[in-house]
Parts: structure tokens; sequence; C-alpha cells
């Protein structure tokens, strides 16, 4: 039954192989065209040699001229084996490379447009694996094994056709001279060294840009930055792609270099053999002895290959299977056709009987009600685990509530699209993220099309263009992966920066201060003061000193408000709020 289901999960996914190899299909059938040629004009060329051998034996007398007219038609064979063996590899490598760009844009786009539930469910690490590594393997052992599984079997039933004309009695040990095709094979590697590079290079970096964005969808779509994101993974992709053709350029011609020396070889091999039998008076003609040699050679040689093939097209689908699995996740529930576009916010928020649970046995919110008037400043405080940080997730819509109604300026967000209720938002959150880029491409990640003085403007009001005037190259300073020149509380300005950059009607801070030292956090919350006048804020914060100034604290337990207030009448109430705040505050 397990081997019926396998068999059965194999074939479903060689048939969505199918569906990417159908765009390829004139470079498909072009190498197996040019795969039969190299195989029937590999197999010729014994014949030759045999005919050579036997127009040295004839009558006692060597016939120069006609030998001379085979070695030409040996020369031509073998030039139009080389030929059509390198043109093969060449259509491999491009059909391989291609599929695997297509394999990988759709991947990604796909996770661009998955749901934060997906992302946050599954492990990072192996969504990037699934991309590269599983990739990688497959395009190895699947598309290349076709025509190796193809060339194997051809010739296997080619050579066993014409060794059906020799004795099958003669038992010979054929040493082959395979020094001199490693010795090919290892100059071109050199050469193909400084490519693989390149190649190796740009492969780290999709890795690291996938793992980037990927780890920071909640930024990224918060920013409504997926186009750009997948500009510049396009870009990188199509760079791999290149280096890849360059570099399989070379290492493309090892296979028929030593196809064209064991050829020589072997005509060698089969002529001094020749010269062996007419010294000692062989029984057998040495013509046939020759192709008997070559044949038995091309006869056993496949079966190593096709076993190999085998197994690798058995990894290849088992990687396939894995992304796979990837591209057809459940993308993100799309907008409605008619879905109101919210132009700009006016900052009243309704929470009307919210309900949601990321698991259905264990709810989170329940029976959420809130009322948020336009440019109030709501804080929201409460253990770990409370819910502050989903409802958050639900403002944003990164997750949907399972029942009950969320709106923004009057309008339900479930009619609204994503992209313009997240356009009214601006986010800092606690785990800040900078991607590979510019300190001004960063900050202006939210308005690509900032001014020079709008940008410094931000920069000054969250006390952060002091720091970056400071650096080598200013605003233009490279940025490493994930902001790793810069310190914890460096990026969190430029992260204040960035929103202060569009200071959009509505603001969300998650845990904004808390990698900030004391003397900064208090710059820092001036600025917000300024930044949240007339704006609707909800901050998120354990640190309760960054809330005493809000318009209303929310103090969650267990997904639900158990107080509300402003911090001088929660702490009269002497209730959970009060509890809280005094174990940070106590001086006793």
């Amino acid at each position: 039954m397990s081997k019926q289901k396998n068999m059965t999960g194999q074939i479903a996914t060689l048939k969505k192989v199918m569906h990417y190899l159908k765009h390829y299909i004139p470079i498909l059938i072009l190498s197996v065209v040019l795969a039969t040629v190299t195989v029937a004009l590999t197999l010729y060329f014994p014949i030759l040699t045999g005919r050579a051998i036997d127009l040295i034996l004839d009558k006692g007398n060597v016939d120069f001229p006609g030998i001379l007219a085979i070695a030409k038609e040996g020369a031509i064979v073998i030039g139009i084996t080389a030929a059509a063996q390198w043109i093969m590899n060449m259509c491999n490598n491009r059909m391989t490379y291609n599929i695997v760009r297509d394999i990988r844009r759709d991947a990604f786009e796909r996770i661009e447009h998955l749901p934060l539930s997906y992302i946050d469910s599954h492990s990072h690490g192996d969504m990037v694996s699934r991309i590269i590594a599983d990739v990688d393997t497959f395009a190895d052992g699947l598309l290349m094994g076709f025509t190796q599984l193809f060339t194997g079997l051809a010739t296997i039933i080619g050579t066993l056709l014409f060794m059906l004309f020799v004795n099958v009695k003669i038992t010979v040990v054929v040493v082959l001279l395979t020094p001199i095709s490693l010795f090919v094979a290892g100059f071109i590697a050199k050469k193909t060294y400084s490519m693989f590079q390149l190649q190796t290079q740009t492969r780290g970096e999709q890795t690291a840009l996938i793992e980037e964005m990927v780890g920071n969808q909640k930024v990224v779509q918060a920013f409504c930055h997926e186009k750009e994101a997948l500009g510049q993974f396009a870009d990188v992709n199509d760079r791999l792609q290149k280096y890849s053709l360059r570099a399989t350029f070379f290492s493309s011609l090892v296979n028929p270099s030593t196809r064209f020396v064991n050829s020589l070889v072997y005509a060698a091999v089969g002529i001094t053999g020749a010269l062996a039998v007419i010294l000692t008076g062989g029984a057998f003609s040495v013509g046939n002895l020759s192709c008997f040699l070559s044949y038995a050679n091309q006869y056993t040689k496949p079966f190593n290959e096709i076993s190999g093939v085998v197994t690798e097209l058995q990894n290849a689908l088992a990687c396939a299977a894995r992304f796979f699995e990837l591209i057809e996740a459940k993308e993100e529930e799309p907008d409605a056709a008619d879905a109101y576009q919210l132009e700009q916010a006016d900052g009243t928020v309704d929470i009307d009987h919210v309900y949601f649970s990321y698991v259905p046995e264990q709810k989170l919110i329940e029976d959420f009600n809130l009322h948020v008037q336009p440019g109030q400043r709501i804080a929201i405080v409460g253990p770990t685990g409370c819910g502050k940080t989903t409802l958050i997730n639900l403002l944003m819509r990164f997750y949907d509530a399972d029942s009950g109604h969320i709106q923004v300026s009057g309008h339900d967000v479930m009619h609204m699209t994503r992209h313009s209720l997240r356009k009214n938002y601006g986010m800092v959150l606690q785990e800040t993220w900078l991607k590979k880029g510019t300190i001004r491409e960063n900050i202006c990640m939210g308005k690509p099309d900032a001014t020079e003085e709008e940008m410094i403007a931000a920069a000054k009001a969250s006390h952060a263009h002091s720091f970056i005037r400071r650096l080598s190259k200013g605003y233009d300073t490279e940025i490493t992966e994930d902001g790793g020149n810069l310190s914890q509380g460096q990026k969190q300005l430029l992260c204040i920066t960035r929103v202060m950059l569009c200071l959009p009607p509505m603001l969300i801070l998650d845990e904004a201060t808390s990698s900030i030292d004391t003397r900064t956090e208090i710059r820092i919350q001036k600025a917000f003061l300024t930044m949240m006048k007339g704006r609707t804020s909800f901050i998120v914060a354990h640190r309760l000193s960054t809330i005493r100034e809000a318009d209303s604290i929310l103090v969650m337990k267990d997904g639900k408000i158990i107080e509300q207030g402003n911090h001088d009448t929660l702490l009269a109430q002497n209730g959970f709020y009060a509890t809280l705040y005094n174990s940070q505050f106590d001086q006793g």
C-alpha cells in the first residue's frame, strides 16, 4: 500500500514537472535528436576502425589510400559526435536553468502572497531550503536524467546488437587509458573555476534575499513593498541564470572532450592489436576484435550511469514534491473585485464583538470591543500571550478575525483592500528589519518619491540624523544583511525614521523603544509625541514608562480587556495595571 502510494505521488509530481517542461518542448526534442545522433555516430566509429584494420591486413598489402579515406571519414564522425554532444549538453543546461528560474519565481511569488499564518507556522529555513537546495537537486537529478537515461538505454541496445556478431566466449580485459581523459577534464575544470565562483556567490545572495524577505513579511506587507521585493528577487534570479549558463559553457566541454580522447585511444588500441595479430597469426579478424573491444566497454558503461540516474530521479521527485507543496500552498484570500479603497482614514477605529484564535481549541481573543476616536493614543499592556500583538495583527489584517467586525473610518476592513488599509498605518516593530541597501533606500521604503529635505527632516525628528551624518557615506552608507553593521538602537532609529517620513493617519508602535537606551528613549518619546499629534496611535509596550501620556490604556489578560482608563485612573483603581506598574517601578 505504501509503495503504491509512493508511486502515485511520484506520478502526480511528474505531471507537475511536465507543466514546466512543456514550455521548452522544442529544446527537449532537439536534445533527444542530438542524443540519438551522438549514440549512432559513437557506435558507427568502431566499424570504421574495423574496416581500417581489415584494409591493413587485406592480402598482406596495406591499402593506404583506403585507410586515409576512412581516417577522414572517422575524423568527420568524431567531430560531428563531439559537436552534437556539446550542443545537447547546452540544450539540457539551458532547459534546466530556465525551468529552475521559473520554479523559483513561482515559489517566491507565492511567498509574497501567502497569509502570515502560513509564514508564522512554517520554518523559514525549511522554506529557503525548498526554494534553493531542493530545486537544485531536482534540476540535476530529473531534467538531466531524462536525456542521460535515453542515451544509456540506446547505447546498451545498440552495442548489444553489434556484439551478437562477435564471439562472446572471448574474455578480454580492456585497460582504458583513462588518465588522458582525466587530464582533459581537469584542464577544463580549471577554466570553469572562476565562473562557478560567480555562480556560487550569486546563489548565496539569492539565499540571503529569500531569508531576508521570508523572515520579515510583516514589514514588507505593512509598507506594501511586495512589488519592489519581487523586482529585487527577479534581478538576482536572472543573474544566477546568466552565471550558471556561463559556468556550464566550459564544463559542458568535459564530456565530449573525453569522448573524443577515448575514441582516439580505442583507435590506437585497435590498430596496435591488428599489428599484433599479423605477427602472431591470430585466428580472429582483428577488425572484429577491435569492434568487440569498443562495444564491450560501451555496453557496460551505461549500466553504472543508469543506476545513478534512477537514484537521482527518485531524489529529484522527492525534492520536487517539497517545493511544489510550497508553490501550491493556499494564497491569502484575494480582495474582492469591488473592495473599498481607503484613501485617507480619519482615524476612527471600531472593534465590535471580535473573536480570534490561532488554534480552534484555544481561544485567544474573546468578545473584544473597542471604540477609538480620531487622534486618540491607545496603549495596550498585559502579560505575555494576552493578545496584544494579535490585536495589532487583526488591525492590519495580517490575520482575519474568526467573527465580529473591525471598522476603520466607518468601513469594515474585510470589505476594503489590504493595500489601502496598510497604507494608512505606520508601524514600528520590536524586531527591527532593514533590507540590504543604503540607509536612504531603507528610510524611503514606504515613500520612494520622498525629497532629500523630507528624508532629512524625518531623520532629525527621530534623532537619527546625527549618527547617520557620522557614517562614512552618510545616507548612502550600505547596510549589510539585516543591518549587521549597525547597533540595535541605530537600526530601530532608522525604522522609526521610516515611519516619520510617511506619517500616515494611524500609527502602531509595538515595543518600539525596547531596544534603545534610556537617554535615547527620552528623546524618541518626545519625537513620538510630535508624530502622534492628531494621529490615532496604538502603543504596545511592556515598559510602562512609555505609555503614561496615553489617552486610554487597555489592560488585557487572556484576550479580554479587564481594565481601561488613563494612567492616573488605573493607578487609583489599584488593580492589575497598578500591580504591573509598581512591579517595574518599586523603589523598595
